[in-house]
């Protein structure tokens, strides 16, 4: 069963357009953009999740992302 979001299609794709549109404006190739964003992760997890709820969250998002990028291989 598909997840529903809580955010509608408009809303994400409007903040993924304007993230992706600051990688290129920058002109982040691979490394720097997983830095990049990576960090904003790690800022995300240290300033807006509790401290005993940050690790769970953490191995969840890990497992999305894999869950993610396995179903796009083809």
């Amino acid at each position: 069963m598909p997840q529903q979001s809580k955010y509608s299609n408009q809303q994400f794709e409007a903040l993924m357009h304007d993230i992706v549109l600051a990688l290129e404006t920058h002109q982040a190739g691979r490394d720097l953009a997983l830095m990049a964003l990576g960090n904003v992760i790690t800022n995300i997890f240290e300033h807006q999740v509790s401290d005993d709820q940050r690790v769970k969250m953490a191995e969840h998002f890990t497992q999305v992302l894999l869950k993610s990028i396995n179903g796009t291989q083809k």
